[in-house]
């Protein structure tokens, strides 16, 4: 069976966009900035993106172009005989199952909150009246269990057409709408009065202000949500590679993907300070910012139902790309693995996700418990999954593609670079060979050990690391010295 090629390189770009766009632009962003001090997060992060980042998202789409196989096979085909690169693969797959057990629930919150903006429900009420829709929510399974069902099955039905006209024709058009909301939301925030105000706040670096939080958490802050917004480490960006023509140079289309990424990023601070400003009300409160503070928002506002249910369809939109494109990772993943067909890829795979994302929905009701997790934060069923993703699974995966792009252990410095340069456009310099192999590590193990709260759990995670490591390529090693 031929392998399914994207129509058009717009095509590609937006929907690999709409993979990195989603929870990490829109909900993580914004809160993760105001916690941190504002506009020198923004600084740091956008560095991250470049030093980081981008390097990073070129290595994964490298080892999709060049085998033009899904996550497994794709380390299958270039490792070296005898070594045991691959492993990752499978633990990438899981990674976006992982991301999906808690990712579809929360975009059911914003899909719910967009129907119900809509629907009136918001109209009149007090403050109580607000936070008591989002308590009684998440006490109802039933309620969250339709919206992530509808969530599921929306996901899995585009994904099933295929790669054309399915995913590449759907996220086109949700990105098209989700840049256009995106704009008239911020220009709407920006006519509030005092919005400049939350604009200074974001964009202005105040470093004194920082230095509350700690430079260095500041810093560290930044490169962790550079790899989350991308979604790096987990083969999530891997499979549209493996779809992608050799037109074009990887580093080009990967600096293009990050500023798109970027401008959502952006933009959704611009929708959301200048907001809390206006209305007096802390931007920095995490994640209930978008649940508890912003419907407040709305209520008080001008034309609020209207603003309210725009500002969470543009969430729904961007969370759904990117279930859409991690459901095609897992089913590309089955069909080249396993045989699969496409029809039986979708059956399956939506089943399987129904199941999974059960645990993170009823954490919050009939599963409820605490634990506190290595990074020093109690949490429950969702903090538990998003812990293994954001601070193992993505900086450890990120440090494997790495590896293996650079070291003569895996496919080498060489082979990615002629890879990543190969058609026209913005190329990778080979000078950089020196801090792809020493530096670049050294930055995301910084990332990895800074997001464990003891050195108990930091010893072992690089423990485990470097024998995992040593385990993939230990045989192709030593056939390599013979």
């Amino acid at each position: 069976m031929s392998r399914e090629n994207f129509r058009s390189r717009l095509g590609f770009i937006l929907v690999s966009a709409g993979c990195a766009i989603g929870i990490g632009n829109v909900w993580k962003f914004p809160y993760v900035t105001g916690a941190n001090g504002g506009g020198v997060f923004v600084l740091f992060y956008i560095l991250s993106l470049i030093i980081m980042g981008v390097p990073i998202l070129t290595m994964e789409l490298a080892v999709g172009r060049a085998s033009r196989k899904s996550a497994v096979e794709g380390y299958r085909a270039l490792e070296p005989k005898g070594s045991r690169w691959h492993v990752h693969g499978w633990l990438g797959i899981i990674g976006c199952c992982l991301l999906m057990m808690f990712y579809t629930t929360v975009a059911g919150w914003m899909l719910g909150y967009c129907v119900k903006f809509a629907a009136g429900t918001f109209n009149g009420m007090t403050p109580a009246d607000v936070d008591a829709v989002w308590t009684n929510m998440l006490a109802n399974p039933g309620e969250m269990t339709l919206w992530m069902a509808l969530i599921v099955l929306a996901g899995f039905a585009v994904c099933s057409f295929g790669l054309q006209k399915g995913l590449e024709r759907i996220s086109k058009w949700m990105m098209i709408c989700l840049l256009a909301l995106i704009v008239i939301l911020a220009v709407n925030s920006l006519t509030l009065e005092g919005a400049m105000e939350g604009v200074k706040f974001y964009l202005l670096p105040d470093f004194e202000r920082a230095a509350e939080v700690g430079i260095g958490n500041v810093i560290v802050a930044a490169m962790n949500q550079s790899f989350f917004t991308l979604s790096l480490g987990i083969a999530a960006m891997e499979i549209f590679g493996s779809y992608m023509s050799d037109a074009n140079r990887l580093p080009g289309e990967a600096v293009r993907i990050c500023c798109l990424d970027t401008f959502v990023a952006l933009m959704s601070g611009m929708i959301i300070f200048p907001a809390c400003s206006s209305f007096g009300i802390e931007a920095s409160s995490g994640p209930p910012l978008i649940f508890l503070t912003l419907p407040r928002v709305f209520v008080s506002m001008a034309g609020g139902r209207v603003w309210g249910a725009l500002f969470f369809l543009f969430l729904t939109f961007a969370s759904f790309t990117t279930i859409i494109a991690v459901f095609e990772n897992i089913m590309a993943c089955c069909m080249d693995t396993f045989g699969w067909s496409r029809r039986k890829a979708t059956i399956l795979g939506c089943v399987f996700m129904l199941l999974a994302s059960m645990p993170c929905l009823l954490g919050y009701n009939l599963w409820y418990f605490e634990l506190t997790l290595p990074n020093g934060v109690t949490g429950q069923v969702q903090d538990v999954e998003d812990f293994l993703v954001s601070n193992l699974l993505l900086p450890i995966g990120s440090l494997i593609y790495l590896l293996f792009c650079v070291s003569k252990w895996g496919w080498g410095f060489d082979r990615y670079l002629a890879e990543a340069n190969k058609g026209t456009g913005l190329g990778m310099s080979p000078k950089l060979k020196r801090y792809f192999q020493f530096v670049l590590p050294l930055l995301i193990l910084v990332i990895l050990l800074v997001g464990l709260a003891t050195w108990f759990w930091r010893i072992l995670v690089c423990a485990v690391v470097v024998l995992f490591v040593w385990f993939m390529a230990r045989r192709g090693a030593a056939k390599a010295s013979r």
